[in-house]
């Protein structure tokens, strides 16, 4: 009870976040640190040493016979070794630095890469291709940059301005006091405008610029099906709406700056006109007026270092605003639990597929049920095809079948072994996919079928391919099995494309075939081909075939009817038709739509 009530720890954000993030290299993170806080010591060197100089100088003048000239000399020598010094120590901490970013940036790109392969694919698909590429390109490589270059500034920026205040009041407390009024002063200024909406600003400009990314590479990669069907205005909205929604905000976001920012640089950049008159001041009441005019340079000498300090104080909490958003958006997707798998696979007896009372929701607090209570057997050597109006969740099943998602309640099981039980590794070999919508790497076809099977031979993979009747047309190809699909003057068109995924299913050569409406868009030729190479594939396979064609289904051992997540009818083609229910008044429609396109093909 007590280990329930205790409060989980807060998780971290932007800099302790970011030093967690390099905890693997927290040697070189904290000698980073050393040699910047070393530099920014360094840097005052030069001053003092100005100080000392001029003030050897005012002791003796006008007799400059009597002018130490070894004093002077060590003086400037110092004021060398100071630059030289913040040169060199800055130098090494920027090194430090970049290698312990560059390992952190390879280890956390690894680590998301490796974690979004886990992550239900429900995730990715709400997400977006947009906002996952924002997010492991920009986002994480944004921790890169702090910690290789932020981290040394901040040690700095916190060390630079102690050893400021000390020189300000240990030489003349009068005159510090008044540059630190003209700081207080920068900083009330600055932070008027900088509330503590910041952070939700910051928050909202990221979320508007990811929508922004999302929305331009859903617009380029439908590019073809936009002009097919003459959508460019209507498609063209959603990306127009993003970029002007980012636009609107940065402008808001920026015009709240405005007065700020530079009244903020104008202030910390004639501090001196504060040091003046309070000068003049000091100066009248003054006895020793070569101990006052010394002072007095040295204080406007040193108040242009003020401002490259402040000015990089700035900068730093800048960047501090932009990581927190950075490292918030990247953790949200680290955050996202991983499907939980057993280290162990069970003894499978069968490849037989059964759906038992299944239930899910693509939402876990949602009331709005994708599968209802559904229950069915699909048996090893035989064929399922499951149909329905779209929406219905025939392919939710699909998915679920794969595990992309865990079902909300019941069971999955393949051969009596739930599929929570089965590692994802195994599980994954022992389906195969066949997409409506297939994707190729931009690599060879060989490569492209290998995938499959990276261990296949070269010549099962043209085994595979004359089997999915694929062969004939890849032979036509400039380089034939080794050309790069996306080269130039390299298109495939959709059939191609979908007989080469079953190429590769061929060659993987599961005992479990998903067949995803892979002829939904098909013309008759492809139809006809992509059937052939069906044949092939699902010999002695349990397969489960999303059908948009009712004419490609109807020797199936088994249809199932799917309406708004439930199963409402099942049996052979012949069956449901008797039932005279709702598989029958689709197949009805079905070949209307066909005989009225016969029908109309005469009478052209």
């Amino acid at each position: 009870m007590a280990q329930q009530n205790k409060k989980q720890p807060k998780p971290k954000t932007g800099l302790a976040r970011c030093l967690e993030l390099a905890s693997g290299h927290k040697g070189l993170v904290f000698l980073a640190g050393v040699l910047a806080a070393l530099a920014a010591i360094c840097s005052f060197v030069p001053y003092l040493s100005i100080y000392y100089i001029i003030r050897e100088i005012l002791f003796v003048y006008p007799d400059m016979s009597l002018l130490n000239v070894s004093t002077i000399s060590t003086w400037g020598w110092l004021a060398l070794a100071g630059i030289l010094g913040n040169i060199v120590f800055y130098f090494f901490a920027l090194l430090c630095s970049h290698v312990a970013a560059f390992g952190t940036l390879y280890e956390l790109k690894v680590a998301f890469a490796d974690h979004i392969m886990q992550i239900p694919l429900g995730y990715h698909l709400t997400l977006g291709s947009g906002k996952m590429r924002k997010i492991m390109d920009e986002n994480i490589e944004s921790v890169e940059k702090f910690i290789a270059h932020q981290l040394p500034d901040f040690v700095a920026s916190l060390v630079a301005p102690l050893v400021l205040v000390i020189i300000l009041l240990g030489i003349d407390w009068r005159y510090g006091v008044v540059c630190l009024v003209g700081i207080v002063l920068a900083f009330i200024v600055q932070f008027a405008g900088f509330n503590g909406e910041a952070k939700e600003k910051m928050h909202r400009f990221q979320t508007s610029q990811e929508n922004m990314n999302s929305a331009s590479v859903e617009y380029v990669r439908g590019m073809s099906e936009i002009k097919a069907f003459n959508q460019t205005a209507d498609s063209f909205k959603r990306l127009s709406k993003s970029i002007t929604d980012y636009t609107s905000f940065v402008l808001e976001y920026a015009l709240g700056w405005q007065n700020c920012m530079p009244a903020f640089t104008t202030i910390i950049n004639n501090i001196y006109l504060l040091l003046i008159p309070v000068g003049v001041l000091i100066g009248m009441h003054t006895t020793d007026f070569r101990e006052y005019s010394l002072t007095f340079i040295f204080y406007l000498i040193i108040v242009h270092a003020i401002s490259g300090i402040l000015n990089k104080i700035m900068y730093i909490s800048e960047s501090f605003t932009q990581i927190d958003g950075s490292v918030e958006r990247m953790d949200e997707i680290l955050r996202i639990p991983t499907l939980p798998e057993k280290s162990t696979a069970a003894t499978i007896k069968n490849y037989g597929i059964a759906f038992q009372d299944v239930s899910f929701s693509y939402e876990a607090d949602s009331q709005v049920k994708a599968l209802s209570h559904v229950s069915f057997l699909a048996e090893q050597g035989k064929v399922t095809a499951i149909v329905g109006p779209s929406g219905g969740g025939k392919s939710t099943i699909a998915s679920l079948i794969s595990r992309f998602y865990d079902v909300t309640d019941g069971s999955i099981q393949i051969g009596g072994v739930d599929i929570r039980d089965i590692p994802l590794d195994a599980l994954m070999d022992k389906v195969s996919f066949v997409f409506q919508d297939t994707f190729l790497f931009k690599q060879s076809i060989l490569d492209n079928i290998r995938m499959g099977n990276p261990d296949a031979t070269e010549e099962q993979v043209i085994a595979a391919a004359k089997a999915a009747r694929c062969h004939e047309f890849i032979e036509q190809l400039p380089n034939g099995y080794q050309t790069v699909i996306g080269s130039t003057g390299v298109h495939l068109s959709g059939g191609e494309r979908q007989r080469i995924a079953i190429a590769r299913a061929i060659v993987k050569d599961a005992p479990i075939i998903v067949l995803d409406e892979a002829t939904a868009f098909s013309d008759p030729e492809n139809e006809y081909l992509i059937q052939k190479a069906f044949e092939k594939l699902i010999q002695n396979k349990t397969v489960v075939m999303i059908a948009h064609r009712l004419s490609t289904i109807r020797n199936a051992d088994q249809i199932l009817v799917m309406e708004k997540g439930c199963l409402i009818e099942s049996g052979t083609h012949d069956e449901l038709l008797k039932k005279n229910g709702k598989y029958a008044q689709m197949w009805s429609s079905y070949t209307e739509s066909i005989n009225w396109k016969i029908g109309t093909g005469k009478a052209v």
